[in-house]
């Protein structure tokens, strides 16, 4: 008996390569090649020859004039915030792909939405991690209406496709899609080769059947979606599910949605009876301080179509050490960096004998370049260790001239601080509204020195 031919696959792209390489020759990534056993070609079937009939159907050519453009119909999950990623709702079929850390409430709240689904849709819960018992135990500790969710305790693919086949559910769970594996394949389940057919098999049957798909996936150290990239490449929105396992708060983000929009965020708290809405978000974000303090300065962030305000921390102190150091928590670090010297150039503040420590409350990680000026003025109000006044908010992004930027959608943010309480705000000059908000005094700026002499002048 000949010895099995061993090739080596790539975890983020699934390119193949017949020796073990330190970068993949393929996209380049570093440390991704992992062992696999090759498939031996079979002549007389084809395990896409099910699917056959089903590209015979669709693979018509017609013109693009004559296809009818008709908006998707969505099914709610009685979820709020899990429709608000999702971008209202779930689409007949669409594939959700939803990741996270072990424990972090993925399985819960699937739970939850089968559940409120499953009062006006036939759906079908597929669990190949945990047994029946275990799934009805958690659903009685939720306090769920589980009478019409049909559960399936399956880890074979064709299985799986038969009974989706057979019901027909209208919204189907596959809890996860590392476990799930092929007759086709030799590999273990959670290989790349397997996992790989197994989403391809399971996006094509709910794309013929018009059944919606949410499928978890498991993730690595790094906090990225385990298995090869072109998972996420292949279904038609990726959501991911973050949040310190310390703490009650929950954050689903959509990183991609073909029906909606990216970035969007669904905030959630973690109680005894499940995943609870949070109906206003920012006031996780905002600490409550007694007194002013020093150090910080609340902005407003664009989250999808949501402003949310998030409170910047900094704290700078004297440096003891030959490299000052800089440490950012939920803001990018080289972008901090660059701050720093504008501050410098610009500012007239030299921080460089000094340790700076910036921080975002809550655990929410900002991405956005309007963060810059919150983050600046918090260095500022902690080097001169002068709060800054109260009930101020800021926006902005800084260029490395100086200058101040304006920023997307700053009459929405303006509106959501507003609406919260505060009375003053410094923005972009190009993000001055032309009409007054009520309650509300704008403080425009166009250069960095304006800000700092502002915040210094009190």
């Amino acid at each position: 008996m000949a010895k099995p031919k061993t090739l080596y696959s790539c975890t983020e792209c699934g390119g193949q390569s017949p020796k073990w390489q330190g970068q993949c020759p393929h996209c380049h990534a570093w440390n991704t090649l992992v062992e696999t056993v090759a498939e031996q070609a079979s002549a007389s079937t084809n395990r896409f020859s099910t699917l056959a009939g089903v590209t015979a159907e669709r693979g018509v050519v017609q013109s693009l004039s004559k296809v009818r453009a008709e908006d998707v119909p969505r099914k709610p999950t009685g979820i709020s915030e899990f429709d608000r990623v999702l971008g209202g709702g779930l689409v007949g079929g669409g594939v959700v792909l939803i990741g996270g850390d072990p424990g972090i409430g993925k399985s819960t709240l699937l739970l939850q939405a089968l559940a409120s689904i499953s009062n006006t849709n036939s759906v079908l819960y597929v669990s190949g991690e945990e047994s029946p018992q275990q799934i009805a135990m958690r659903a009685r500790r939720l306090s769920l209406d589980t009478h019409d969710v049909k559960l399936l305790a399956e880890i074979e693919l064709e299985k799986i496709l038969n009974v989706i086949a057979h019901e027909k559910p209208q919204v189907a769970v596959i809890d996860s899609i590392q476990t799930v594996y092929s007759a086709a394949l030799t590999s273990a389940p959670g290989s790349v080769a397997q996992v790989r057919e197994c989403a391809a098999h399971l996006t094509r049957m709910a794309k013929w059947s018009g059944t919606t798909l949410i499928l978890v996936g498991h993730v690595t150290k790094e906090g990225a979606l385990a298995g090869p990239r072109v998972l996420e490449h292949m279904v038609d929105t990726v959501l991911y599910f973050e949040g310190d396992t310390h703490s009650s708060f929950r954050l689903i983000r959509a990183v991609k949605n073909r029906f909606g929009a990216v970035n969007e965020i669904g905030v959630f708290a973690m109680t005894e009876k499940g995943l609870r809405e949070v109906t206003n978000p920012s006031a996780i974000f905002l600490s409550q301080h007694d007194t002013s303090v020093s150090g910080s300065c609340v902005m407003v962030t664009q989250e999808g179509s949501r402003p949310l305000l998030v409170e910047i921390q900094a704290l700078v102190d004297n440096s003891y050490g030959m490299n000052p150091k800089r440490l950012s928590v939920g803001l990018e670090q080289n972008r901090l960096a660059m701050l720093l010297a504008v501050l410098h150039r610009h500012g007239g503040l030299a921080v460089f004998d000094q340790d700076v420590f910036i921080n975002a409350v809550g655990g929410v990680r900002i991405d956005e370049p309007g963060a810059d000026l919150a983050v600046l003025l918090a260095i500022v109000s902690s080097f001169k260790n002068k709060p800054l006044p109260a009930k101020h908010v800021v926006f902005g992004e800084i260029g490395l001239a100086g200058e101040v930027r304006p920023v997307q959608r700053g009459q929405e943010r303006l509106k959501e601080a507003a609406k919260l309480g505060f009375t003053h705000a410094i923005v972009p000059k190009a993000n001055k509204p032309k009409h007054k908000i009520e309650g509300m005094e704008i403080i425009a700026v166009e250069r960095v020195e304006q800000a700092v002499a502002y915040c210094r002048g009190g």
